[in-house]
């Protein structure tokens, strides 16, 4: 049987009387794209942050990469994360005073072992080649999801985790992302885990899922 990337069980999310979601249950495997769509609201981006680590939940089970989130503190949760996430915030969160070159090696500098050819790799990927040196306020919308896509696929993560990473994009860069995500996923035996409101994007994944209050199916 093959190991999962990232596995869910019964996980459940509450703000005091209110229930986010509950009896979620989820397992994605290497090479598999899986795309979460539901209700504005419904905690779909809560969601991505309890796969990564980064939200806590109040009941239920997440296991990164074989190891159980729940039991790690914070240190070690933040390394394994470092290690085998890459994460495509809704809102970008490049740093403002490196340049685009600069935010997409943060990864590998946190890991200590630059790489500039890949770098320069991942900004090719994604059409940002010419720009490297550009500050992130010089930038589109557009051009700053790139970036943040590039960061989170520069150090070959086995987790990807997009947060509506073609919500700023014209239609042909968001079908180049879409196609640079999927090719990430196959060839480096990642799992990519995508929330997102269109259908286009959707579709382009092995499988669809709808997330409600009572759970995803």
């Amino acid at each position: 049987m093959v190991e999962s990337v990232v596995e869910v069980s019964r996980l459940a999310k509450r703000y005091g009387d209110s229930t986010v979601f509950e009896a979620v249950d989820l397992r994605v495997l290497p090479g598999e794209s899986v795309a979460i769509v539901g209700e504005s609201g419904v905690g779909k981006s809560t969601l991505l942050n309890c796969l990564a680590g980064l939200d806590t939940w109040d009941a239920g089970e997440v296991r990164l990469c074989g190891q159980p989130l729940g039991a790690l503190d914070n240190t070690a949760r933040a390394l394994l994360r470092r290690d085998h996430v890459g994460f495509v915030f809704q809102a970008f969160h490049v740093l403002p005073h490196l340049d685009v070159a600069q935010n997409v090696a943060l990864p590998l500098l946190l890991q200590q072992r630059p790489d500039p050819a890949r770098v320069a790799e991942v900004l090719r990927a994604v059409g940002l080649q010419a720009l490297g040196t550009r500050l992130p306020q010089q930038l589109s919308g557009g051009q700053l999801q790139r970036v943040a896509i590039a960061r989170a696929l520069v150090h070959r993560p086995a987790l990807l985790l997009a947060d509506e990473p073609t919500g700023n994009l014209d239609p042909g860069t968001a079908t180049q992302v879409l196609d640079l995500l999927q090719q990430q996923t196959r060839e480096h035996g990642a799992a990519l885990v995508l929330v997102t409101h269109s259908d286009s994007a959707a579709q382009r994944c092995d499988r669809r899922l709808h997330l409600t209050a009572r759970g995803i199916t």
